[in-house]
């Protein structure tokens, strides 16, 4: 009607649809229930304070019972009068509690068996039982047991499910009574943002005679929704009264991991702690893994797992996982453990023959990977950058390729170095510097080889029959420095030189041998006879041409045997002769008598360093002394 203000449309649109339906409910209970003493209330029913309540009442008795006037009694918290209880409304005398004067009256008509009774100015201390007496006159007065418990309340309801997941649409609703027939309360949703528009329901739903005014919001939660103060607002027109409730959203979701480290790089025995946060509800099931195995594990929001002394074999990826009973979510991260190079590690000791072909490899592990350079004599023979293994080709090895190698690994963390040998194997060499050098009466003669492995050496006279067992004017001296072998052949009591000296080196791989240069040989005899010795020796060289005159004049005589080549052989002198039938001394006597023979060398020849282990030479038979002086005799009485 356009005539009429809204609120009072609306005041009597309400009392219009209570006055309908209350009858056509009470006429379906007594159909069913008249006849007996009894009444018929909501057992509870509730209105906001400040408001009004209408308590619906329906009473009965037997049909026999013809009262003239019916009368009727409501009571506060008690139905017995002897205990003299609060009287709410009474229709005889309309005395009242004074907390009721003005605040009930009857809406119902008693002849008509209603008996429903409106509270108006609610206040908390209103709040209980309420029990109705009925008074048909004379002794037929009846106190029902039956009671409604009213609850005045400052809040609307907000009902939300039990359970509410994201991403999974939810409706949530708000119940206020309307059971105020001057007051009908407004609706409106508070804090519902970006969760949609509400549905404010105008309809009334009835329950047990009481009538609630409900609004439904329909959204699909998120988990930013979880916590959401949901709020519902009831206000009265017309009036200053406006009360509000509110919800939190407990929004169910899967786990997302949210908090975790980057990649960590720590210093081997360091301490490193890995931390794992995530979000969902409920709490999850944090678990730390490595390779499969569970490292740590608890229902929290997050998870530190700690590691002490960190070492190589802890480096790899670490996985962090999260779950709960709507879903999971895994997160990986990976620790580098910094550490400096292990002791490298290369192919064994190599040996090969000269010309073949050597392949070296060194290989070490390090984080990060080092520097590996391989080092011969403080050479560089090759490096490389960032890398764990290191191969070197060595093709047709020379004896300089022989010696000591180091393989060198580095890097910011520490420095770590192996040593290895390389062998190259190959016939002897005599080297130039061997010579023979003469110095008063002593001649010596010196081989240098250079060999691998280790050769025999031996020296050869071939003008003289001199065997090692005749004197010991002749001996060797032998020392081996790395791959070079120096062996000395020493003659005392020389009055010269001889002819020429072959110095002969063998091992499995061949045989050298060298005629040794003379260095000085001419002057030994000079230096020892002066002017005089010159002149002596003059006269002795004619008496031998004399001799050898008077020699070939002697037809009749012939040539001993003793004096045939074939009995001057080359002597060979070697330290590792041995005479023939002489009992062996011990090691020891026989390297004291050397070294003492070898210092008396050094005392006379200040220019020879030696240092050598020796073998002594057997002694040999001379010439006796006085041949050569009967053979000049013999030439002074020939013609």
């Amino acid at each position: 009607n356009p005539s009429c203000p809204s609120s009072s449309c609306h005041h009597t649109l309400y009392k219009m649809i209570f006055l309908t339906a209350l009858p056509l409910f009470w006429i379906m209970i007594a159909a069913s229930r008249g006849g007996h003493w009894g009444a018929w209330m909501p057992s509870s029913i509730s209105a906001f304070e400040g408001t009004c309540v209408s308590i619906p009442c329906r009473f009965d008795f037997p049909d026999e019972l013809r009262p003239a006037v019916v009368h009727g009694v409501w009571y506060f918290n008690s139905p017995y009068p002897k205990n003299y209880p609060p009287v709410v409304f009474k229709s005889r005398t309309q005395v009242v509690h004074e907390s009721f004067q003005g605040r009930s009256r009857l809406l119902g008509d008693l002849g008509l068996r209603n008996c429903t009774l409106l509270l108006s100015n609610l206040s908390p201390e209103l709040g209980g039982k309420y029990y109705f007496r009925g008074d048909l006159g004379g002794y037929n007065q009846y106190t029902f047991s039956e009671h409604s418990v009213l609850d005045i309340i400052n809040t609307p309801n907000i009902v939300v499910p039990l359970e509410v997941v994201a991403g999974t649409e939810v409706e949530v609703s708000c119940l206020v009574p309307d059971n105020c027939p001057e007051l009908r309360p407004e609706l409106s949703w508070l804090g519902h943002d970006g969760l949609g528009e509400p549905a404010v329901l105008g309809r009334l739903r009835e329950d047990e005679g009481t009538w609630v005014q409900m609004s439904l919001l329909h959204f699909v939660p998120t988990r930013e929704a979880n916590g959401l103060r949901l709020g519902c607002q009831a206000s009265f027109p017309n009036t200053t009264l406006q009360f509000e409730g509110y919800a939190s959203l407990d929004v169910k979701y899967p786990p997302v991991i949210v908090e975790m480290n980057s990649s960590v790089e720590a210093i081997e025995g360091s301490h490193v702690g890995l931390l794992c946060g995530a979000d969902s509800n409920p709490l999850p099931l944090l678990t730390w893994m490595r390779d499969g195995t569970v490292l740590r594990e608890a229902v929290a929001e997050s998870l530190f797992l700690e590691l002490d002394e960190v070492t190589p074999g802890e480096d790899g990826v670490y996985a962090c996982l999260a779950e709960n009973a709507y879903g999971q979510d895994n997160r990986t991260v990976e620790l580098s453990v910094m550490y400096a190079p292990w002791k490298p590690t290369v192919n064994v000791t190599l040996v090969a023959v000269e010309g073949e072909t050597v392949s070296i490899l060194c290989s070490t592990q390090s984080n990060p990977d080092p520097i590996l350079t391989i080092f011969k004599e403080k050479q560089i023979l090759a490096t490389v950058i960032y890398e764990s293994e290191l191969q070197v080709e060595l093709p047709a090895v020379t004896p300089e390729d022989d010696g000591e190698y180091w393989c060198v690994a580095e890097n910011q963390y520490g420095q770590r170095a192996t040593a290895f040998n390389l062998s190259v194997e190959f016939a002897p060499v005599i080297l130039l510097e061997s010579h023979c050098a003469a110095a008063r009466d002593t001649v010596q003669c010196l081989c240098v080889v250079k060999s691998n492995p280790e050769p025999s050496v031996a020296f050869e006279l071939p003008s003289r029959n001199v065997t090692v067992n005749e004197t010991e004017r002749e001996f060797v001296y032998s020392e081996r420095s790395g791959l070079l072998l120096t062996s000395i052949l020493t003659l005392r009591g020389q009055a010269q030189a001889p002819p020429r000296v072959i110095c002969t080196s063998r091992n499995l791989y061949g045989t050298k041998s060298l005629e040794l240069p003379f260095q000085g040989a001419h002057r030994l005899m000079w230096a020892k006879i002066g002017p005089v010795g010159a002149v002596v020796a003059f006269a002795i060289l004619i008496a031998i041409v004399c001799y050898i005159t008077q020699t070939r004049r002697k037809k009749n005589v012939t040539e001993s045997p003793s004096f045939s080549a074939g009995d001057n052989p080359p002597v060979l002198f070697s330290s590792d002769f041995r005479i023939s039938g002489a009992p062996e001394k011990k090691e020891s006597e026989r390297r004291l008598g050397s070294e003492r023979r070898l210092l008396g060398l050094r005392g006379e020849h200040p220019e020879l360093d030696l240092s050598f282990s020796h073998s002594d030479l057997g002694k040999g038979p001379t010439k006796d002394s006085y041949t050569l002086t009967e053979e000049l005799a013999e030439c002074g009485q020939a013609p």
